[in-house]
């Protein structure tokens, strides 16, 4: 009697390379999560740093522009936040490093780089009025706008053909 059954699976099989996709692809989503580049978890194995890009949120208000950034593992005295006529911009370092030792194995983990943001804000404001606070990894910027930036919203007219 013939029967058609698949073969019984080896012991040891072969890694498949829809699940090593998939691996990779859920290291990267737990790297975009952690805050690391998306390409984070290749670039140690290769020996190689990558710069970050950190998340930005950026929110205007009629008498404000609010800049959130989130950087985390970095030292406030690692960042430099700047104001270069109408641009804001952002630069700092990471450097992390982890030690685990155990009775078969020494692993020393290091990720470092660096960042470097640039917002224009469309006006220049005034150097006295600019607040910034960095706590939890989570910067913060308000920039009050200038009287004359402050102008209202005009309605522009789109005709239909």
């Amino acid at each position: 009697m013939q029967t058609n059954l698949p073969p019984a699976p080896s012991k040891n099989p072969a890694p498949q390379p829809f699940f090593e996709q998939l691996q990779q692809e859920m290291e990267q989503l737990f790297d975009r999560f952690r805050g690391y580049p998306p390409v984070a978890g290749a670039l140690p194995r290769l020996g190689l740093a990558s710069g970050l890009h950190p998340a930005i949120d950026l929110a205007e208000t009629d008498d404000a522009v609010e800049v959130t950034a989130d950087i985390p593992g970095v030292a406030a005295d690692d960042l430099d936040v700047t104001l270069n006529g109408d641009v804001l911009v952002i630069k700092g370092e990471k450097s992390d490093e982890r030690t685990q030792d155990d009775k078969n194995y020494h692993m020393h983990e290091r990720s470092y780089g660096s960042f470097h943001r640039q917002i224009p804000l469309g006006f220049t404001p005034a150097d006295d009025a600019i607040d910034g606070h960095f706590a939890d990894g989570v910067l913060k910027v308000t920039i009050p706008k200038p009287d004359d930036a402050k102008t209202p919203n005009r309605k522009i007219a789109i005709k239909a053909k």
